[in-house]
């Protein structure tokens, strides 16, 4: 029996738990018996079935059809397939791509986004410290410091809490550390413009696209770095 993707997919966009996590562990197994190794299979479904699912529900909220409780449902699904998929992916001893630091700005209690994009990057191969909500730049600061980060991703979910991703970057450049870290910016009222005012490296509507962000911002360091 072939691998049907859209089974796990239309599972994350419905909210069930059950037939996504069953879905997955029947893809594990025919993948492998079609020649696949662990990593290939669990990097298979990720993104065949994952993702693609996520960015259903990323696209659905950004038309409002759906809501926060919906999108609460669907991560919730996500995260149960990745509690079985997340063994197979960090065994497999793989350099990460990049290492990120995340979290909601200095203000701002939401972590619902950045959450699911913690969940998205790992499953890509980046190592991810979620320092989670109402983060300071400080905060933003000393962990990229401890853990060598390339990556800051800064989710603000309210306009009220935008300009506190502008002071974060100021931050970062006032104390010398954009030299060897990108950042990202996020969030419900976030544009690509925004982005731009306040000199932020990318910018991305979804946690999809920003796994594809990550994955670029990475690859010009590394180009800088030569």
């Amino acid at each position: 029996m072939p691998v049907d993707y859209d089974v796990i997919a239309n599972a994350i966009v419905e909210a069930e738990t059950d037939t996504a996590v069953k879905a997955v562990e029947e893809d594990l197994v025919i993948l492998k018996q079609e020649g696949l190794n662990d990593l290939e299979a669990a990097k298979a479904i990720l993104n065949g079935g994952l993702i693609s699912g996520m960015d259903i529900i990323s696209e659905l909220w950004v038309q409002e059809k759906i809501f926060i409780p919906e999108v609460l449902l669907s991560a919730k699904v996500m995260h149960a397939c990745m509690n079985l998929l997340r063994p197979i992916l960090e065994a497999s001893n793989e350099p990460p791509r990049g290492i990120v630091v995340i979290g909601t700005v200095k203000g701002d209690l939401h972590d619902i986004g950045q959450n699911i994009v913690s969940m998205m990057l790992r499953g890509n191969g980046f190592e991810v410290h979620n320092i989670g909500p109402n983060s300071s730049p400080e905060k933003f600061m000393d962990k990229c410091r401890e853990v060598n980060a390339n990556l800051v991703g800064l989710s603000a979910l309210l306009t009220t809490t935008m300009p506190m991703q502008r002071e974060t970057i100021k931050a970062f450049d006032e104390a010398g550390l954009l030299e060897d870290a990108a950042i990202m910016v996020g969030g419900a009222p976030v544009t690509s413009d925004w982005a731009e005012k306040i000199d932020a490296d990318g910018y991305a509507p979804d946690a999809a696209h920003t796994v594809k962000l990550a994955n670029l911002l990475v690859e010009d360091l590394v180009t800088e770095a030569a």
